[in-house]
C-alpha cells in the first residue's frame, strides 16, 4: 500500500467543507472526517464527499464496552469509508469486538486503526494526568502490539513512533501518523512534531495534515507541497 496524504477536514458544517474541497478540482485528496462535522451533518456528509470521488476517514475513535464498540462498528461498516478508528486503551476484547462488527457479510470492511496516544499528548502530560508511569514509548509499542493481536490494520501514532512500530509489528502494520508540518508553520495544540519528508523517512505510511492545509493561502498549493514532500 502505497504512501498517501489525509486532510483534516475539521470544519463546522457543510457549506464550509464543500467550499474547501471544490478548490480541488484535479486531484482529489483522501479527507479525515472528524467529530466536529460528523456530529454537525451526520451520515450525509459521508456520502456526499464519498460522491465526490474523496476515500475517506472516518474519525470517531470509539472507545467503550465491547458490544457497544461492536453494535457501533456494525453501523460505520454500512457507509461508504475507507479507514475507521478506535482508542487502543479500550482494550484486545474491545478491539477485536470492533473487527467483528465492521466486518460486513461478505468478508470486507474498511482498514481499522487504534489510536495509541494523542499527539497533543507527551510524557509529562500522561503521567500527570493519566497515570501511566511507563516511557511514552514503550506505552506506544505495547498499544501497537495489542491492536496486531487483536488483527486491527495498523495504529495512529506520532511520525516520531513510526518507524520503531514497523519493528515491533512488522512492515505492513500501517502507521497514520498526525503532528506533521512544514518547518516554517505553527506548532498548534500539537507536541509531537515532525516535518513530512522526516515523517516519511521515519516510516510513516500515512499522514494526517489539517490546518497547514486548510488555513493555509493557497490549500491547492500547500496539498501538493505536502504529496511532493511525502509521497515524491
Amino acid at each position: 500500500m502505497g504512501k498517501d496524504v489525509i486532510i483534516a477536514c475539521d470544519f463546522s458544517n457543510r457549506e464550509e467543507v464543500l467550499s474547501f474541497l471544490s478548490k480541488f478540482s484535479e486531484k482529489k485528496p483522501y479527507v479525515k472526517i472528524g467529530m466536529e462535522l460528523f456530529y454537525a451533518e451526520g451520515s450525509e456528509i459521508i456520502k456526499l464527499i464519498s460522491s465526490m470521488g474523496h476515500k475517506i476517514f472516518l474519525d470517531l475513535k470509539l472507545h467503550d464496552i465491547p458490544n457497544t464498540v461492536k453494535k457501533a462498528m456494525k453501523v460505520l461498516s454500512e457507509y461508504n469509508v475507507d479507514m475507521v478508528n478506535i482508542h487502543a486503551a479500550g482494550t484486545i476484547s474491545m478491539m477485536e469486538a470492533a473487527i467483528e462488527g465492521l466486518t460486513r457479510k461478505d468478508g470486507s470492511r474498511p482498514l481499522l486503526v487504534a489510536v495509541t496516544q494523542l499527539t497533543s499528548i507527551d510524557e509529562k502530560r500522561m503521567k500527570k494526568e493519566i497515570l501511566i508511569d511507563k516511557p511514552l514509548q514503550e506505552v506506544v509499542m505495547h498499544y501497537a502490539k495489542c491492536a496486531k493481536k487483536a488483527g486491527l490494520d495498523g495504529v495512529v501514532c506520532s511520525p516520531l513512533e513510526a518507524g520503531k512500530v514497523h519493528d515491533v509489528c512488522g512492515k505492513e502494520f500501517l502507521t497514520v501518523t498526525p503532528g506533521v508540518r512544514f518547518a516554517d508553520n505553527d506548532s498548534g495544540d500539537q507536541k509531537r512534531l515532525t516535518a513530512p519528508a522526516e515523517a516519511k523517512e521515519l516510516g510513516s505510511d500515512y499522514i494526517v495534515v489539517g490546518r497547514p492545509v486548510t488555513q493555509a493561502k493557497d490549500p491547492v498549493e500547500a496539498y501538493r507541497r505536502f504529496i511532493r514532500e511525502f509521497v515524491g
